[in-house]
């Protein structure tokens, strides 16, 4: 069954009726050993385990009942427990129906890293609904695009992002109606019948009583959860869309030892905004094992995301490398001392970063990898316990690569010409396909199917490299690699060296055309404040690392990098800029 019949044919209480409690399925019968039509001669058989689904209500209903104490905190100005979250979640359940929003139907936020934000996360998918997180950096094309092809019922907005949204408002005749959310700012609110306010809505009901995983109990673990869209950086945006199933297993992933491993004693900080993939999935994990949360808001300011991870004690944060690179002047001003795991991602963390931080912390920023389609995350990075007996050229070597993948998700290289699985020798380049119970099987509405190989597995179009520990290294996106007189150059590797001169901050290398050799590398790079580093300097520092012809032919110096609506840099812009007469 596709994910879009699954979306349409729930069915739930849209009048306000609280849903009667399904009944619990009752075990099958194991199959009798060598029963007819089965393989060998002891036959096969089901285990005798409760067939109970996997939900997200089971996410909340624990932190509700078993670390009802913990905190939620945003922007260090407000902070609700565990036990007030459910009840405003409650409440917005009983929202939910009273503005007959059905079961199975779209709900969009358009909205930043808070407490409320948080409670949508919880009660839209644990009762029934599918949450519809939208990237609030697109342009506004896209977002009608999402909008409209998601065809969302209601959409929760903060009240300072209202003039991004509202202008589209009429293109929009699917959104029934739009909840403005208090988010500290005046913003002026039209008068439409359409607009209503969050907290009234909230405040004028009252919650439910009892169990949510009871009131709200699944036919179905594979029912949709979620749906996030991809940036649309080589075509329109895509819909992928989750399921219970697969967000309980991806939160059960963030919990795993040796990895990222959250557990009751952290203080969690997604700063990567809870539009992409919910943060990460850092809300749901930090909630199942009982950690406190922190929120930024809507504030990236560099001095605020610092002065949040010292007075909160943070130990666990995650951020796209800009974020990062936005911290380092301030670093040893501030007491970070709590912090165990910094995790990076959307776009390969520099090494030169990763080292400054475990120079200026002792933790550097972990690698992770993965896509919108991966939930997202895949793999993680980092040292292992073999490596202890490593060089330190050698560890850094380790973190530098984007990792090993986590529980339960497969990887494997391909050749891109013949399909053939390549060797896991560190040395082949290949497709980097993924497959597991968290990696999209398909997009809503079966739009972009070639992006998945005939087995089922996710073609994500980077090329890389796996060695013989399952350790992931990128190589490059493949539409970024270069070719020049016929000889591949790597955009990410000379894009490393570049990074690794102490001035440059941030550094994209993209192919320019070339009449004699088709392509030539250029380097865009952005220098630190008050540097007078020139570009024959930067080419005299990395020409002993890489081969001659991999030199770029220029280096363009520029206040900014242009990035996507999830904070990566947009190699495409820059490539209509170097192509522009």
């Amino acid at each position: 069954m596709s994910d879009e019949s699954r979306v349409a044919i729930v069915t739930g209480a849209a009048d306000g009726n609280r849903p009667e409690p399904a009944p619990r399925r009752a075990p099958r019968a194991p199959r009798a050993p060598g029963a007819p039509g089965e393989a060998g001669t002891l036959g096969v058989m089901d285990g005798l385990m409760q067939p109970r689904p996997l939900t997200i209500a089971h996410i909340l209903e624990r932190a509700e009942r078993l670390h009802a104490h913990k905190h939620v905190t945003t922007a260090g100005t407000e902070r609700l427990t565990y036990a007030e979250v459910a009840d405003h979640t409650r409440r917005l359940a009983t929202a939910l129906d009273r503005l007959g929003v059905p079961a199975g139907a779209r709900v969009g936020t358009f909205a930043g890293n808070h407490r409320r934000h948080l409670e949508l996360c919880l009660a839209v998918p644990a009762t029934k609904r599918v949450l519809h997180t939208i990237n609030i950096r697109l342009s506004a094309e896209h977002i009608e695009y999402i909008v409209d092809h998601a065809e969302d019922d209601v959409v929760f907005v903060d009240r300072g992002l209202l003039p991004r949204i509202w202008p589209s408002a009429d293109r929009l005749p699917r959104v029934r109606h739009w909840v403005v959310l208090p988010d500290g700012s005046d913003m002026a609110i039209p008068a439409d019948p359409r607009i209503l306010d969050h907290d009234e809505l909230i405040a004028s009901g009252d919650p439910f009583a009892g169990s949510f995983e009871d009131a709200f109990t699944l036919e179905d673990e594979n029912l949709a959860s979620g749906l996030c869209y991809t940036s649309g950086t080589t075509g329109p945006p895509k819909g992928v869309l989750y399921s219970h199933r697969s967000t309980v297993l991806h939160c059960l992933g963030t919990l795993a030892a040796g990895l990222i491993g959250l557990s009751e004693s952290d203080v969690v900080m997604p700063i990567v905004p809870l539009f992409h993939a919910t943060a990460w999935g850092l809300p749901y994990g930090a909630m199942m094992a009982g950690a406190s949360l922190v929120l930024p808001g809507g504030s990236a300011d560099p001095a605020h995301l610092l002065r949040l991870i010292e007075t909160e004690r943070v130990t666990v944060a995650g951020a796209v490398p800009t974020v990062w690179t936005s911290l380092v002047p301030d670093l040893r001003s501030y007491d970070l001392s709590a912090t165990r795991c910094l995790l990076g991602g959307g776009s390969a963390v520099p090494p030169a970063l990763s080292e400054t931080y475990r120079a200026a912390l002792g933790v550097p920023i972990t690698h992770s990898w993965g896509m919108t389609e991966v939930s997202p995350v895949g793999a993680i990075g980092g040292t292992r316990t073999r490596h202890r007996e490593a060089t330190e050229e050698q560890r850094v070597a380790v973190r530098a690569a984007q990792g090993q993948p986590m529980p339960l998700v497969n990887v494997r290289i391909v050749d891109v010409e013949t399909g053939g699985e390549l060797p896991r020798d560190g040395h082949a380049v290949g497709e980097l396909q993924v497959a597991g119970p968290w990696v999209a099987g398909g997009y809503f509405r079966a739009e972009g199917e070639d992006g998945f190989t005939g087995d089922g597995w996710l073609r994500t179009g980077d090329l890389a490299t796996i060695d013989a520990e399952g350790y992931l290294r990128l190589v490059d996106r493949m539409e970024d690699l270069i070719k020049s007189g016929g000889e591949w150059i790597s955009s990410i590797e000379l894009e490393t060296v570049i990074a690794s001169h102490p001035d440059v901050v941030e550094v994209a290398v993209i192919a320019r055309p070339d009449p004699r050799w088709a392509e030539r590398p250029v380097a865009y790079v952005v220098l630190r404040d008050g540097s007078a580093t020139t570009a024959g300097q930067l080419l005299r520092h990395i020409t002993p690392m890489v081969a001659k012809w991999w030199l770029p032919d220029a280096f363009v110096f520029m206040s900014a990098l242009p990035r996507t609506g999830t904070g990566k840099l947009s190699k495409s812009a820059l490539r209509d800029s170097a192509r522009a007469p």
